[in-house]
């Protein structure tokens, strides 16, 4: 004798089969509007199929834990076969062999599958993912155009070393104090590649004609050291556009700030949470600084072009690991032999040409929990340090009203760091 399912079982299947069909609904809502030019019969698969399919795919798999998984496979096969017909005579009518809409029908039926196990928000969330993939086509087709060939065989490069070189490094120190491990050193020189690499295809993505204040603020995850550069020479050459120029420099400084807390967040989550006070204020200071100079001049010299170099090649990752080993001995060394002092003097030493390694060393360091303040307080003054040096930079290049600009805005900066510091201590 069966035993009838309770009414709650019936509740949650009905449930997990509207899940399923609104899965279908959602991806067939992308499609339908993206072939909306063409007429009524004329798609593959619209906003009702799509909805039938993930709805076919529930029943399937709820049908098929009741009686036998290849009822499953019999219906996938079906519909595959199905589609496959159907596509091959759209071709031979048009003469366009896309098959986006096809992939998207197999999502959706594995998807409706799926909104009948456990995992039903996992297929949720993957929907809307399908359907905003589907639907930035001509967008990511557009940033796919910008890209020119050794940005891809940068990508290679950078999953090769992330991918394949990374996993077969030792993981263990090869010196005294501990510094030297080829694999933590690799892990973060890979990390520090990922973040530039954001910043650089960002500003290849948005164009240095959309203007100086966007590209400075994106060119700021890459290096606001070549940012500040670049565009106190573009100033030299353009007095004129001094305000906006001085506003690019200082957004690209201040998005130094959060790119540190991001990185010491990865590695050290206690130690983000020392930076997060004055990392904020700092950051809030800068950006509102840059809004006071854009007032009124953000059509002035927008179509500069602001040039940043590749961030990631075999020779710079491997000169940057060895700088970084470098700063994690020195770190160390100076710690055993002058104690906090030496600490401090490595972080503003290392500051004149980089923060990221000494940020990289000290959230290491910070393993200690007794170490986090200091770390802090160690990352913060290369910061300061660095800050200062752009400063000088752009005095030195461009001078006048921009290095007028820029040097209060890194006076505000560098105040209102240490008044966080003071406070906090």
């Amino acid at each position: 004798m069966s035993i009838s399912p309770a009414p709650e079982t019936y509740l949650t299947l009905f449930g997990n089969l509207l899940v399923a069909l609104t899965i279908g609904f959602l991806i067939g809502l992308e499609r339908g509007w993206s072939k909306r030019e063409l007429e009524p019969g004329r798609r593959i698969a619209g906003i009702r199929t799509f909805g039938l399919i993930s709805l076919l795919g529930g029943l399937t798999m709820l049908l098929g834990r009741e009686s036998s998984i290849w009822v499953i496979a019999l219906a996938f096969g079906g519909l595959g076969l199905l589609v496959a017909s159907a596509a091959f005579i759209e071709a031979q009518r048009t003469g366009e062999y896309g098959i986006t809409t096809e992939v998207a029908v197999f999502i959706a039926f594995i998807l409706g599958a799926l909104a009948m196990t456990p995992y039903a928000k996992l297929a949720a969330a993957t929907a809307v993912i399908t359907a905003i993939i589907l639907g930035t086509k001509p967008l990511l087709h557009q940033w796919v155009r910008k890209l020119e060939a050794e940005e891809i065989y940068a990508v290679f490069k950078l999953l090769l070393i992330s991918v394949v070189m990374l996993p077969i490094l030792p993981r263990r120190a090869y010196d005294p104090w501990g510094a030297f491990n080829p694999y933590e050193i690799w892990w973060m020189v890979v990390l520090i590649s990922a973040i530039s690499f954001a910043g650089y295809f960002a500003v290849k993505i948005a164009g240095g004609g959309r203007g100086i204040l966007l590209t400075g603020m994106l060119g700021g995850l890459v290096s606001s050291t070549a940012v500040t550069l670049s565009l106190s020479r573009m100033a030299k050459a353009t007095p004129e556009g001094h305000r906006i120029f001085a506003a690019g420099v200082i957004a690209a400084s201040t998005t130094m700030f959060p790119r540190i807390l991001i990185i010491a967040g990865l590695l050290r989550p206690q130690l983000s949470e020392l930076l997060l006070g004055p990392i904020v204020l700092v950051t809030a200071i800068g950006y509102l600084f840059v809004w006071w100079l854009v007032r009124g001049q953000v059509h002035r010299a927008s179509k500069a072009k602001l040039k940043l170099q590749n961030p990631f090649e075999f020779g710079v990752a491997l000169r940057f690991g060895l700088f970084l080993a470098m700063i994690l001995w020195l770190t160390q060394i100076l710690k055993d032999w002058m104690g906090l002092a030496g600490i401090y003097l490595t972080a503003a030493v290392s500051g004149i040409t980089d923060v990221d390694a000494i940020t990289l060393s000290l959230a290491k360091l910070a393993e200690d929990p007794a170490m986090l303040r200091i770390a802090a307080v160690g990352i913060l003054l290369a910061a300061a340090v660095n800050t200062v040096v752009k400063a000088g930079m752009t005095v030195f290049i461009a001078g006048g009203a921009m290095a007028r600009y820029v040097v209060t805005g890194f006076l505000l900066i560098l105040t209102g760091g240490g008044i966080a510091i003071g406070l906090g201590a």
